[in-house]
């Protein structure tokens, strides 16, 4: 039976990124703050070290399996957080909720699709523990023109 950990390097590898780098934050603000069990993500666009993977608007400089790529590396970005917090991913009880933000077109309608990228990243690396409540919206612009951007609220055991 598989590791929480050893199913996030899996993910991470399928991905072709390594996660093990730092996680850049660019302002006055903590990347993840604990409350009791409860555990708060901030916004995680999809960088991988310095370069912002996926940039522009779905439906208009980038396609749908694009889009959800990027949604995948920000999920992975969170659970990078989450394991360095925690020690490992298995002290994860639950994904609580997650909020994904599209930079889309006006004529964009597939935010959810895009969310499903995330969500399937959660459930394959957590199993149970990362199903979750998900809001999925259409925005005009994001940090560094990311094309997706991710927050999420977990608990811990």
């Amino acid at each position: 039976m598989t590791t929480a950990d050893q199913r996030f390097q899996h993910a991470a590898a399928a991905l072709g990124y390594s996660f093990d780098g730092e996680i850049k934050i660019g302002g006055n603000y903590v990347p993840l703050l604990r409350n009791g069990r409860d555990i708060y993500i901030s916004g995680q666009i999809p960088r991988v070290d310095s370069t912002v993977v996926v940039t522009g608007r779905a439906g208009a400089d980038v396609a749908l399996a694009q889009a959800q790529h990027a949604a995948k590396v920000c999920a992975m970005r969170a659970l990078a957080l989450l394991q360095r917090a925690l020690g490992s991913l298995d002290q994860v009880a639950a994904v609580l909720r997650i909020t994904v933000y599209v930079q889309c077109s006006d004529d964009f309608t597939q935010h959810s699709e895009v969310a499903d990228g995330a969500s399937e990243i959660l459930y394959q690396v957590l199993g149970p523990a990362g199903a979750h409540t998900r809001t999925s919206v259409g925005v005009l612009q994001l940090p560094k023109n990311a094309t997706v951007e991710l927050d999420m609220v977990a608990c811990a055991h």
